[in-house]
C-alpha cells in the first residue's frame, strides 16, 4: 500500500504525504506533482488556485466552487465589484495616465518596481515620506484599553472548548474597550431584548471563525449578529454563539467587495455597528466603501441618521503592503499630498518593513530613516557603483521598520480623512502596544449626531 503514495515529504508532519499518486509513472500525487512548464492563470471563478490556460476552457465548467458560486450569485445582497472602487477615479481627480488601473499589483511588482528607480528617486521618495509623515501624522495616540466588561474573557471565565490565546483575548477587549469609550458600545447584558438602540445589531467584516463577536456578545449582550467572510471555516464560534437563546446569528459567506449591505433583507432599518480584526490590505477599503460609500453623502447623512443605519464603526487594519491603489477610499487625498499611484504602490511595499525590528520597541525614533539618508550619501561619495536594491539590502532592521511604520500611518490617516468627509465623527488610535501586535492601528467611528 506505501508504494501507491505520494513520496512528497511533510516535515511539519515529519511523514509522507498520504494521498495516492497521479499514475504509475509518478512519483507524486496531484497537489505536489511538479508543474508542467506551460502557462498557468488564476481560475477565474476562484482565483486562489490557478490552472493551465490550455485546460481553462474546461476547468471552467466543472471546478468545485462552480456552484457555490452560482448560488452566491442569486442572492440579493451580491453586486459584482460594488465596492472595489472605479477604475476610471483617476480620470475624475484630474491625473493624467496612459495606462488603465490595474486590477491587482504585486508584492514582487512593487518590489521591482522600487528596485529599478533611481538612486536620487528612490532618496526623493524617502525624504516625501517623511515630510508627508511629520504633515499629517501627529494625532494618533496611544488608546490600550481593557474594559470592565471583557472582565469573564480576561479571567478564562469563558466555554472550555473555545481556544484561548492571550494575545488575541487582548487585542479584541481593547477594540470593544475604544467602541465603548467612543460613546458607540454601550453593555446591554440584562436589557430589553426589543431595545435595539441600547443593543444595535453587529457586522463584523471578515469575520474569520467569529471570536471578535462571541467576546462582545458574552460581555455586552449583543442581540443581532452578521459575519461577513469569503472563506468557509470551522465554525466553533458560530456553534457557541447559537446555544445562547437571545441570539440571531446570520452568515454571509461573500466576498466583502460584492456585498451590497444595503440589501441584506434582515438588516434593513435596523441600527447597526460595523467591526473587524486585523481587515488585511485591501478589505478594510472595501468595507469602509460597504458601510459608508452610499449612505453617507452630503446629501443623505441627516435621512441615513432618522432611519437607523450604522451607529459606529471600529476596524482594525493590518497587511498593508496587500493595499491597492484602485480599491484605496482615498486616492483624492494621497493626490493632493503629492503622492501618485507609483508612489502609493511603493509606499504600501515599505510597510513589510515594519515587522523588521524589535516590537519590543513600542517607541521608535522617526528619525532614524534620516539617518539613513545621510549614509545613502556617504556611500555615493564612495565612488563604487550603488543601485536602490543594494541600498535596501543595506539598510538597519530599525531603519526599515521606522519607515515601514511612517507608510502604514500615512495609509491609515488617509483612511480616516475619508471617513471624516462622509460625515463621521472619527479618530485613528494605537490599541495595543507593538509587542502584543505590530499591527496595532484602530479605525473608530461613530455618528456626529451620537456625540
Amino acid at each position: 500500500m506505501e508504494e501507491t503514495r505520494c513520496k512528497f515529504w511533510l516535515p511539519k508532519k515529519n511523514r509522507f504525504c498520504s494521498n495516492a499518486r497521479l499514475n504509475d509513472s509518478s512519483l507524486f500525487c496531484g497537489n505536489h506533482n511538479r508543474r508542467t512548464d506551460g502557462q498557468w492563470i488564476p481560475c477565474p471563478i476562484d482565483p486562489s488556485h490557478s490552472v493551465l490556460k490550455e485546460n481553462l476552457d474546461g476547468h471552467v465548467k466543472r471546478c468545485p466552487l462552480l456552484k457555490q458560486v452560482r448560488s452566491l450569485s442569486q442572492q440579493p445582497f451580491y453586486h459584482k465589484g460594488i465596492n472595489a472602487g472605479k477604475e476610471d477615479d483617476e480620470e475624475e481627480l484630474g491625473a493624467v495616465t496612459s495606462t488603465a488601473v490595474e486590477d491587482n499589483v504585486t508584492s514582487e511588482m512593487k518590489r521591482n518596481a522600487v528596485h529599478s528607480m533611481t538612486v536620487p528617486e528612490f532618496c526623493n521618495l524617502i525624504k516625501k515620506i517623511e515630510s508627508v509623515h511629520a504633515l499629517i501624522c501627529n494625532g494618533i495616540c496611544d488608546s490600550f484599553k481593557i474594559p470592565e466588561a471583557c472582565g469573564m474573557w480576561i479571567k478564562r471565565e469563558i466555554d472550555r472548548k473555545l481556544p484561548f490565546q492571550e494575545k488575541h483575548v487582548t487585542q479584541q477587549a481593547s477594540i470593544l474597550g475604544n467602541l465603548e469609550e467612543f460613546g458607540v458600545l454601550k453593555n446591554s447584558v440584562g436589557v430589553n431584548q426589543d431595545d435595539e438602540k441600547a443593543a444595535p445589531a453587529v457586522v463584523e467584516f471578515g469575520a474569520g471563525r467569529g471570536y471578535l463577536t462571541q467576546m462582545l456578545a458574552d460581555c455586552y449582550g449583543t442581540k443581532r449578529v452578521f459575519l461577513v467572510e469569503r472563506k468557509s471555516y470551522k465554525l466553533k464560534a458560530d456553534r457557541s454563539l447559537r446555544q445562547k437563546e437571545s441570539l440571531t446569528i446570520e452568515r454571509l459567506r461573500i466576498d466583502i467587495e460584492d456585498l451590497d449591505l444595503s440589501a441584506v433583507e434582515s438588516l434593513r432599518n435596523v441600527p447597526y455597528l460595523a467591526i473587524g480584526k486585523h481587515l488585511c490590505g485591501p478589505a478594510t477599503d472595501l468595507a469602509l466603501r460597504c458601510c459608508l460609500m452610499e449612505q453617507y453623502t452630503q446629501d443623505n447623512v441627516e435621512h441615513c441618521s432618522s432611519n437607523n443605519y450604522i451607529r459606529g464603526l471600529s476596524i482594525a487594519t493590518c497587511c498593508h503592503h496587500h493595499c491597492q491603489w484602485k480599491h484605496y477610499t482615498n486616492k483624492k487625498y494621497m493626490l493632493n499630498l503629492g503622492i501618485t499611484k507609483e508612489e502609493f504602490h511603493a509606499i504600501s511595499w515599505f510597510t513589510s518593513w515594519a515587522v523588521d525590528a524589535d516590537h519590543g520597541l513600542d517607541h521608535l525614533d522617526f528619525t532614524d530613516s534620516r539617518m539613513h539618508l545621510e549614509s545613502i550619501e556617504k556611500e555615493l561619495g564612495s565612488g563604487l557603483p550603488v543601485g536602490v536594491e543594494d541600498i535596501v539590502r543595506n539598510m538597519k532592521a530599525v531603519e526599515r521598520a521606522v519607515l515601514g511604520f511612517m507608510c502604514k500611518q500615512i495609509i491609515d490617516v488617509g483612511r480616516l480623512m475619508w471617513m471624516k468627509e462622509q460625515g463621521l465623527e472619527a479618530e485613528l488610535v494605537k490599541y495595543v502596544p507593538s509587542s502584543i501586535s505590530p499591527e496595532n492601528h484602530l479605525l473608530i467611528a461613530k455618528l456626529a449626531s451620537l456625540s
